[in-house]
């Protein structure tokens, strides 16, 4: 492949740009790593069964491996047995390259050596893949290392390293650093230095692309900073002085490098940084001594790969002179791979690469290592015990010796041979894509690195051989580009994109090679291929609609050449493209062949009509390839018709006229070429028609826009109508959609103000009749639907509307009643077409709504819609009596009493007034504006009793608008007693609601006395409970604004009733109803015992007369149950004593402590006037001392306002203290203090905040000891401990919320509203533990 030259000019349809701004474009980091990263990993998979070799076989594991002692004392004979099992493993000598049944390159005698230089011919890969690599060279950076030579004096470049920076070493100790834009950011070193260290010899840049390492011919190394140019290390006693730096590289551990000299010797270089200095440790790994290295390559894993498993072991590949190693160097350094060359020209130069690959489905490094003409793939992976296997792939023959080798991605390697020559090959297949000569690059190489010239070239004579070809460090690759390094420039290569690989060959004309190669990448075969990923069936349609592009391109040259134009044999026997087209299924480059080669626009059509016309006619449904014809047909007639070019471009004006008419000539034949004795007439209109009715009237619609009204135009369109009529109309195989298709085709020609068409009315009256009198009723939705269109295309002057009315509604078309209807303003009878079409029945009230609501309709229509709607009012509450109550609410508010009258039918007239009233039905009505009388809420009611009694009380609750005393009347009608029961209480009558209540528990126990042993007692039983949780709820909610008196008339009956079952004879009440029975009378004693005090309880049993008289074993468990309550609230009482005294123990001790504390001052000065207390001899004057340790004179203290009078006493407060936390006044918490007179040698102790000096003639020794405020917040965090409230306080609040009376229950607050309990904190938490366990 040639470079591009810049003035080179392109064809902007066939090559977009050139090279140089797509170097720009993709040099950058994002770009690079998005087309040329690890998305050919994907790629692999998707072909792993296609093309992985099946000779795969592992490389032997030895019992012991190898230690890198053994290995260093191994000696240099190369006829040494191998460690390996298979001895003849790399030895290319015993190699037999006939056995191998590849497409490798190499030829029958690749074996013999002295035949490997000869040249051979290859096969023509260009015709086959086009061209592979774009080549471009790096102006920019080209530019300036030939200024910076001339200019500083940096010498000629040395070395390349590329990362998201490009950097160039120099012959003169330089290293040029440039950004992706090909500007120089850096300029690192200095000539001087360059002096003292030779040349650089290697470059490196770690992973973040923020450190560079350099590598000097003179042995040194130097680290810089990358982002601010700052030099970080000098590193010279790395290795053994007088040795060059043949390679030096970065691992993934950015503290972790590797050096290699041209003593053979290899080091690790570790980068630690220690109270802020810098250092760098050596350490040997492989010593020159035992054999040279001269190419070392660490595994570098892309971030995607960072959690691979194998990326622990940060694996380093070293090739010496006789053999191949693969150590790990973490987590400690071990040898898991070693083997000889064998023998081997010795000024071949050993090559290593690793690049990650899928195989099998899994992802893992693979190994590529060579040494002249044989190329051998080792695959590394790791095991579930964390050793290491190596698996060797088929290796590849070569006729040529390499100097490099690297991965272009998974499945392509680039290799250089001696004669820089570029071979790109497709790793698994072996085939060679393209070559390239690059002797342009002028390459560098490392000879005198190698040869240590600089250092007096004390190197072996084998290491110097092989030096005469390396550059290793003139090659460097990037995100899927290689960059060369010459001596006054910079190329880079990277793989083409699939469009440019076509391109390509389209600009050199090699139009049948580009088809080739499209048809390459639609079928998935071929090689290299970059910018088609994703799905296959997209990939084809990409590649497809290219090839149709390169078929336009290939038929515009060739039927330039057409020997006989018009004539389509002479073109498919001259090119037979129209055949190949028509087979591949290309049908635009097909039409486009006849209508740019042979001006032929009818053949395309008659082609198509072939393929969709059979099964149309034999009623069969179509495939999707028939269906995209057929779509093509209609687009390709539409654009004739309308004189444009198929699928782009416009047909010659002189001949849109002839085109047109070919086209209409061609439709309205009579029968087709080659037409069947069946066939019926117009067979081209009646496929369309078929097909897609209504696309093809569009077309037909379209076109009569454009007509000009001359006279052969007026005779297509009325031919064209005329056909129309007679296939539709006097065929029956047209659904009713397809014929209202023509019909409203045909409406909108003739309401146009041009028309000329001229249609016989008769026929739309046909129609009208086929639309409402079918045979069948099948496809009434579809027929009323037709007619609509017709109707509103312009149709309705075509027919006489009361027969239009009658018709639609016969056939019940209530959608055309209604369109009739609007038309004439008649909008009260859309309601009976809304109400008798069960389709669209529920929108006549949002119609009825829109009409009453919104502007623009006169009086006199509202008010007709108005009364229709209230003459219909039961069928519109029937409907839905919800939609029907918001209506009457919006509209018919102050008629509610004549809506109510209509409603005859009980249960509609329940139904409205339930969603008028009750809110709960999710009606949006304004109850506060609803002018409902009672009269009508208690209407409701008593529907509400009759039609569904369970919901009157939740209902009631609800209500609002009714009478107590007719509505007590109405549920006593009905016997609902539960119901009046609640209204009593709600009107205040508490006994009587009881005693309904009562009757009604009685009755229920007077069921189950009269009921035998066998008689199903859940039903009666649950009854019975429901009652008396009704009734014991009614006295708990009343019993709270009652006397004691009162009280024992509610529950004392209740009790009673409970109990006058257990008083008859054992064998009137059955055993199982008994034990039910007297369970639920203790949930009454219970319930009761909240109110009633327990003595008067077990009074009341005992004076009764049966139990008074020796029957106390019939109540024995009621008085036990009792006595446990007792004894429960006994030890609750006694408990709460101790936890009182305990409490009030604790209080008083911390209390005492603290008033007792001396204090310590923290000076024997007056914190105000810092004079010593005991200078001041003023009699009158005292000493304060406070708790926080501050000391005062009173006088200071009084002149600094720091007392005040509260409750005829003298309180201080600390100068300081106040003064630093703004205190503004005393607080009221502040606790008294003991004060007496004292002379002035005697000091007064004070605590934190507050002194009062009290009376001064006496009482000292009887003062109140109290709390200061620094003791009370010190006690309430004692309590917050608690993380609650303390039990004083809880019982203080329940010693607050009993009433005077004994027994009260405390649920429920009898505080005012101000009244804050602390049950009522949302933080209040009760923590209880259990009783004691007591022994019987």
């Amino acid at each position: 492949m040639e470079s591009e030259p810049d003035h080179e000019t392109v064809d902007q349809s066939l090559y977009a740009k050139t090279a140089e701004e797509e170097l720009n474009k993709s040099f950058s980091l994002e770009a690079s790593l998005s087309k040329f990263s690890y998305i050919d990993l994907d790629k692999e998979l998707e072909f792993k069964n296609d093309l992985i070799d099946d000779k795969e076989f592992d490389i032997p594991q030895v019992d012991t491996p190898p230690t890198l002692e053994s290995i260093l004392n191994e000696t240099d004979d190369e006829d040494e047995s191998f460690i390996l099992e298979d001895p003849t493993l790399l030895n290319i000598d015993t190699v037999d390259s006939h056995s191998y049944d590849t497409s490798s390159v190499a030829s029958s005698d690749s074996g013999d050596r002295t035949n490997l230089k000869r040249k051979k011919k290859l096969l023509d890969s260009f015709s086959l893949h086009g061209s592979v690599m774009r080549h471009s060279l790096l102006k920019g950076i080209s530019a300036q290392i030939v200024s910076a030579a001339d200019k500083v004096d940096a010498g000629l470049p040395t070395a390349i390293a590329v990362s998201s920076l490009i950097a160039v070493g120099t012959s003169h100790g330089l290293a040029l650093i440039f950004d992706q834009n090909q500007a120089l950011r850096l300029c690192l070193g200095s000539t001087s230095v360059g002096g003292q260290y030779g040349a650089i010899s290697a470059l490196s840049i770690n992973n973040d692309c923020s450190r560079l390492l350099c590598g000097f011919a003179k042995g040194q190394v130097t680290m810089w900073d990358l982002a601010s140019g700052k030099l970080l290390r000098s590193i010279t006693d790395a290795h053994p002085p007088g040795t060059a730096i043949l390679h030096i590289k970065f691992t993934d551990d950015p503290t972790l490098a590797i050096c290699n000299d041209s003593g053979g010797s290899v080091f690790e270089l570790t980068f630690k940084r220690v109270m802020g200095v810098r250092t760098c440790e050596s350490r040997c790994l492989f010593s020159g001594s035992k054999g040279e290295v001269c190419c070392i390559e660490p595994l570098h894993s892309k971030p995607e790969l960072k959690d691979h498993p194998i990326t622990q072991f940060s694996l380093l590949a070293m090739a010496s002179l006789t053999k191949i190693l693969v150590i790990g160097l973490k987590p400690s350094l071990k040898v898991w791979m070693t083997f000889p060359y064998g023998r081997m020209d010795p000024s071949s130069v050993p090559l290593l690469a690793w690049h990650f690959v899928a195989v099998h489905n899994y992802v893992n490094p693979m190994l590529a290592f060579c040494r002249g003409d044989v190329v051998h793939f080792l695959l590394v992976k790791r095991d579930e015990s964390g050793a290491i296997h190596v698996t060797k792939q088929k290796h590849l023959h070569l006729y040529y010796d390499l100097i490099n080798f690297t991965w272009i991605n998974s499945r392509t390697v680039v290799l250089l041979d001696s004669v820089e020559k570029l071979h790109v090959i497709d790793r698994q297949t072996q085939e060679e894509l393209e070559t390239v000569e690059i002797s342009e690059v002028q390459l560098v190489y490392n000879s005198s690195h190698f040869k240590s010239l600089a250092t007096g070239g004390n190197v072996s004579q084998a290491l110097a051989l092989v030096g005469e070809k390396a550059c290793y460090q003139s090659i460097s690759s990037y995100g899927g580009q290689i960059f060369y390094l010459g001596t006054k420039s910079v190329y880079v290569m990277m793989l083409r994109s699939w469009r440019e690989r076509v391109d390509h060959l389209l600009k050199q004309d090699c139009l049948t090679e580009a088809l080739a190669l499209a048809w390459s990448f639609h079928e998935g075969k071929a090689k290299a291929v970059v910018g088609l990923s994703g799905d296959v069936s997209k990939r084809k349609v990409i590649v497809a609609d290219r090839m149709v592009e390169i078929l336009f391109h290939y038929a515009d040259r060739a039927l330039k050449k057409c020997p006989d134009q018009g004539k389509i044999q002479v073109m498919e026997q001259h090119f037979q493209v129209v055949l190949m087209c028509w087979e591949n299924r290309l049908y635009d480059a097909m039409i486009y062949v006849y209508n740019r080669g042979m001006n032929e626009f009818i053949s395309p059509m008659e082609k198509l009509f072939r393929v969709i016309a059979p099964p149309l006619n034999a009623g069969k449904t179509l495939t999707d390839e028939q269906v995209v014809m057929g779509n093509k047909l209609l687009v390709y007639i539409s654009c004739c018709l309308a004189g444009r070019a198929y699928p782009l471009g416009d047909i010659p004006e002189d001949l849109v006229p002839l085109v047109k008419n070919q086209v209409f000539e061609f439709l309205i034949r009579l029968h087709s070429a080659e037409a069947s004795p069946e066939e019926e007439i117009y067979p081209y209109i009646r496929t369309l028609l078929h097909f897609d009715t209504r696309e093809f009237l569009n077309v037909l619609a379209l076109t009569f826009e454009d007509f000009k009204n001359d006279k052969q135009a007026v005779e297509y369109q009325q031919r064209i109508v005329d056909i129309l009529l007679k296939v539709m109309v006097e065929n029956s195989d047209f659904t009713p959609s397809q014929v209202g298709c023509l019909f409203t085709f045909l409406a909108r020609q003739l309401a146009k103000p041009d028309n000329t068409l001229f249609v016989n009315r008769t026929l739309f009256d046909q129609v009208l009749e086929f639309l409402c009198s079918p045979d069948d009723d099948s496809r009434h939705s579809e027929r009323q639907q037709v007619l609509l269109e017709l109707l509103q295309a312009g149709g309705i002057v075509q027919f006489e509307e009361s027969r239009l009315i009658r018709m639609a509604e016969k056939a019940e078309f209530y959608q055309i009643c209604e369109f009739m209807y609007e038309r004439e303003h008649q909008y009260d009878k859309i309601i009976d077409c809304y109400l008798h079409d069960p389709l669209r029945e529920e929108e006549v009230f949002n119609y009825i709504h829109n009409i009453l609501s919104i502007p623009g309709h006169s009086a006199e229509e509202k008010q007709s819609v108005w009364q229709k709607a209230m003459d219909h009012i039961e069928e519109l509450v029937a409907l839905k009596p919800c939609k029907a109550a918001e209506l009457v609410a919006t509209h018919f508010s102050g008629h509610i009493e004549t809506v109510i009258e209509k409603l005859q039918n009980q249960v509609l007239l329940f139904k409205f007034l339930r969603s008028l009233l009750d809110p709960r039905e999710g009606v949006h009505i304004n109850q506060e504006l609803l002018p409902v009388s009672p009269c009508i809420t208690e209407q409701f009611i008593e529907l509400l009793c009759q039609f569904n009694p369970n919901q009157v009380i939740e209902t009631l609750r609800v209500l609002e608008c009714y009478r107590l005393e007719e509505t007590i009347q109405i549920t006593q009608k009905y016997q609902l007693h539960e119901v009046t029961a609640y209204l009593l209480e709600k009107k205040g009558d508490t006994h009587g609601a009881f005693l309904i209540m009562l009757e009604r528990l009685q009755s229920k126990l007077q069921e189950i006395t009269h009921q035998g042993e066998n008689t199903k007692e859940d039903s009666s039983l649950k009854d019975v409970e429901d009652t008396m949780v009704e009734t014991i709820a009614l006295c708990q909610r009343n019993s709270h604004n009652l006397n004691q008196q009162q009280r024992e008339a509610l529950w004392f009956p209740l009790l009673e009733a409970m109990m006058a079952p257990q008083k008859l004879p054992s064998s009137a009440v059955p055993h199982l109803h008994s034990e039910a029975l007297k369970s639920l009378t203790m949930q009454v004693l219970n319930s009761m015992a909240a109110f009633i005090a327990l003595p008067s309880i077990l009074q009341r049993i005992l004076q009764d007369p049966v139990y008074g008289k020796g029957k106390l074993g019939e109540i024995q468990g009621l008085i036990l149950g009792m006595l446990d309550t007792f004894n429960y609230e006994q030890t609750l009482l006694e408990t709460t004593t101790s936890l009182l005294n305990q409490d009030l123990h604790w209080s008083l001790c911390n209390l005492r402590a603290s008033v007792t504390r001396g204090l310590n001052p923290k000076q024997d000065y007056c914190s105000i006037c810092l004079q010593q207390y005991k200078r001041r001899q003023e009699m009158a004057d005292e000493i304060i001392v406070f708790s926080c340790g501050h000391l005062y004179h009173s006088f200071c203290l009084q002149s600094k306002e720091c007392t005040m009078e509260i409750e005829g006493q003298t309180r201080w407060t600390c100068y300081k203290c106040s003064s630093s936390n703004k205190v503004g006044k005393l607080s009221e918490n502040a606790s008294e203090i003991k004060k007496g007179r004292i002379t002035p040698s005697q000091v007064k102790m004070s605590p934190s905040y507050h002194q009062s000096k009290g009376d001064l003639t006496g009482k000292k020794a009887t003062s109140e000891p109290v709390l200061d405020p620094q003791q009370i917040q010190a006690f309430d965090q004692l309590c917050r401990l608690y993380r609650g409230s303390s039990r004083l306080a809880l019982l203080t609040e329940l010693s607050q919320n009993r009433s005077s009376e004994s027994y009260r229950p405390f649920s429920g607050s009898q505080g005012g509203p101000a009244f804050n309990s602390i049950f009522q904190n949302e933080n209040f938490q009760l923590q209880l533990i259990p009783p004691p366990v007591t022994e019987d």
